[in-house]
């Protein structure tokens, strides 16, 4: 640029000896025609030198516009990265929400099976002789041994099959992976019931079997059933006193829903109780 600008006023330069020299020759230009045309060429020279100056500035400019551009060339690809960004988080918003939405669903759906059994045994459960718990996955039904069976025995007591019948009536309407938990105070078993049982997890186990056969009878699907014995090993209460030994001697009810994890594990496991004491052996007919 600085070389063609140096070119120009060199030429223009030139020019004015030249326009002497053709002066001269001729012979007949006057001084006031040279005058003039040597204030053309000034002229001239000088709007050459206001377009360097100008075609100077403006080429300023245009680098200045190209690092302007290559700026916003950046910022539009960090901008992308970001719009890209905040896609996938919504997208995975989205999807949690959605899943949300139907573990709510489910939840409420559940809740209203649930309600029916819980009204069936409005009764019971006012008395005391039944517990009914809302776990984060399912319920939990919490009997008292001595409405179930007497001392020593696995048969069930009729007023203990009445009260099982109201929750496999429901068992049947909205099935659910069932588990019955044997569980026992720590008193060690002794004469005819040590020489029966052995030890407090065969009578547990036992227990827990009367209670699935049942359910079984009453058309519960048996692959939904099965039968865990804690033996003395889950208390709830105190061992040291006679109400607290009378609240570890009980039946529990778990009801999960079908295909959840629990639900799917029993049903691999074929009845056994995953890491939570011995399978349930079968009880004497009543």
């Amino acid at each position: 640029m600085k070389r063609s600008s140096t070119r120009s006023r060199r030429l223009i330069s030139g020019l004015v000896p030249l326009a002497l020299v053709a002066a001269v020759a001729s012979g007949c230009v006057t001084r006031g025609k040279y005058n003039r045309v040597v204030d053309d060429l000034e002229k001239e020279r000088a709007r050459v030198v206001d377009l360097e100056r100008s075609n100077e500035a403006l080429g300023g400019e245009r680098l200045k516009l190209i690092d302007e551009m290559e700026d916003l060339r950046a910022s539009k690809e960090h901008l992308t990265e970001d719009v890209a960004k905040l896609e996938k988080t919504r997208d995975l918003l989205t999807t949690n929400l959605k899943e949300h939405e139907a573990k709510v669903a489910e939840l409420s759906k559940k809740s209203g099976e649930y309600e029916g059994l819980v009204k069936d045994l409005e009764k019971e459960v006012s008395s005391g002789q039944i517990q009914i718990t809302q776990l984060r996955e399912g319920l939990r039904l919490n009997l008292a041994q001595d409405i179930l069976f007497r001392s020593g025995s696995v048969v069930l007591e009729p007023y203990g099959v009445e009260l099982l019948k109201k929750v496999s009536d429901q068992l049947k309407k909205h099935p659910q992976m069932v588990e019955v938990q044997g569980h026992t105070d720590t008193v060690k078993l002794s004469g005819p019931l040590a020489q029966r049982w052995g030890t407090n997890w065969e009578l547990a186990s036992a227990r827990a079997a009367s209670v699935v056969r049942l359910f079984e009878q009453q058309g519960v699907d048996p692959k939904h059933l099965r039968a865990v014995s804690y033996g003395e090993h889950a208390p709830v209460d105190d061992n040291s006193t006679a109400e607290g030994r009378a609240r570890n001697r009980r039946i529990e009810i778990r009801l999960k829903p079908i295909g959840s994890e629990a639900g799917d594990e029993a049903a691999a496991a074929g009845g056994a109780a995953p890491g939570s004491g011995a399978e349930a052996a079968p009880a004497p007919a009543p």
